[in-house]
């Protein structure tokens, strides 16, 4: 703390800043990958799928998120010594969720076992020199556009879970109707969140999800009768080790692979981008990068034992950067903060059970991953038609493996048509061919 000019006090704050800036995921993750699947999977009956197995228990995927969290937190704070929380991804969950299980139709379980295998393989990765070969193969325009589009999927269900948007026969989506209690709770939570968020409160999105609550028990839209049943427990726990048998199959591969591509990038981008905020970047490099980043593969790989999607590091922790967070003293108080939610329990069911509550935080959450649209070089169409064909497939197909398989398949041959084919790391050409792979033979 001396040699980064900070103290205990400071530390505390900034980690418990970060902590309400993403405590949204506590109620969120069980709302995408056990509410939400519940109810994709069976319209009809919305809790029936949780109720027969086919979708896991809330209460378990709470527990799972909370100690995922706080575990990767304590290790990157302790061992890789820097200011970053960590806890289940948004677009990984809702990769999970609707693309593996939904679409796929993978059981749940299966697919914690392919989070486990991605998890072992990124912490092969952080800990050998392949992890620099790898980030440099992929053209930076197409992470920018995968970590957009991820963002715009997010929205979307967003909007479609809150009622904002629902299905037609004629248009397939139209405006829903601002008659129903449900959506006016909705468009009440998206203003409040996006106030709170412009006006600069680090815990805009949780704070936004706290004043939505209460308009709607005080309303009566919501009924206390949604925490009902939503406890901790580890039902979910050791579900990964009954996957095996089918974990590698050529959907599940694919499935693996996607999880490990999101992942890799999305750490190592947050990495730098909040390193890089409180000025712990040295010559353009990230020092104990290796650490910082094998921490995050033991989380995903904790955290998919535990029953939860993969972990990886979040960018809301500039928020406790921004109040002078420079140590790993930062990232434990957010892992403690994490623990504690273990006995707050009720408040997070009521919001997860409540999409009304959840969608206006997973709109904003996509709005700030867009943000990454102002970085692609959109003048020059080698770039723009890949990024735009990623952008726009992960929402419109419903899928984001659909997304970056597209892209992966459109940016060579864009490179090679204006004549930048010698600017193409042979493992995109490799990736190409994998892509094109899986539209042949994975999707339906």
């Amino acid at each position: 703390m001396t040699e980064n000019k900070t103290n205990w006090k400071r530390e505390v704050l900034a980690g418990t800043t970060t902590f309400l800036a993403m405590a949204y995921i506590l109620a969120v993750n069980p709302g995408i990958l056990s509410f939400g699947l519940s109810e994709a999977l069976n319209p009809a009956e919305p809790l029936a799928a949780i109720a027969n197995g086919t979708a896991p228990d809330p209460g378990a995927i709470f527990t799972a998120t909370a100690l995922a969290s706080a575990l990767g937190c304590l290790v990157m704070g302790l061992w890789a010594r820097y200011p970053i929380a960590t806890a289940p991804g948004m677009g990984l969950n809702a990769f999970f969720a609707f693309t593996v299980v939904l679409t796929l139709g993978i059981p749940w379980q299966t697919a914690l076992t392919g989070t486990l295998v991605s998890g072992v393989l990124f912490f092969l990765l952080a800990v050998t020199g392949a992890r620099e070969y790898i980030i440099n193969a992929i053209p930076a325009q197409l992470k920018l556009a995968v970590g957009a589009g991820i963002g715009l999927f997010i929205a979307f269900i967003g909007l479609k879970n809150g009622g904002l948007v629902v299905g037609s026969d004629a248009t397939l989506v139209k405006i829903g109707d601002f008659s129903e209690g449900t959506v006016l709770l909705t468009v009440f939570g998206l203003v409040v969140t996006a106030v709170f968020m412009v006006l600069g409160w680090k815990g805009g999105v949780f704070y936004g999800m706290l004043a939505t609550l209460g308009l709607g028990l005080a309303t009566g839209v919501i009924d206390l009768q949604l925490a009902e049943g939503f406890t901790p427990n580890l039902d979910a726990a050791g579900a990964a080790f009954t996957g095996f048998e089918d974990a590698f199959t050529v959907h599940m591969i694919a499935v693996i692979l996607t999880m490990l591509f999101v992942d890799f990038f999305d750490t190592a981008g947050t990495l730098f981008a909040v390193a890089g905020q409180a000025g712990l970047v040295k010559d353009g490099k990230l020092p104990r990068a290796g650490r910082a980043l094998a921490t995050d593969s033991i989380a995903t790989s904790a955290g998919a034992v535990l029953g939860t999607s993969t972990t990886t590091a979040y960018i809301e922790s500039t928020a406790g950067v921004s109040v002078g967070g420079r140590t790993g003293l930062t990232a434990v108080t957010t892992g403690f903060w994490f623990l504690v939610s273990l006995v707050a329990f009720p408040v997070f069911g009521l919001v997860a059970n409540n999409p009304s509550v959840t969608a206006p935080a997973l709109i904003v959450v996509g709005v700030l991953m867009a943000k990454a649209l102002g970085e692609i070089e959109w003048v020059k169409l080698e770039y723009a038609i890949p990024a735009f064909l990623i952008v726009a497939a992960m929402p419109l197909t419903y899928s984001i493996s659909n997304g970056i398989a597209l892209g992966l398949v459109f940016f060579p041959i864009m490179m090679a048509a204006k004549g930048r084919w010698k600017e193409v790391h042979p493992i995109a050409w490799v990736l190409m061919l994998a892509s094109i792979g899986y539209f042949l033979f994975l999707t339906e």
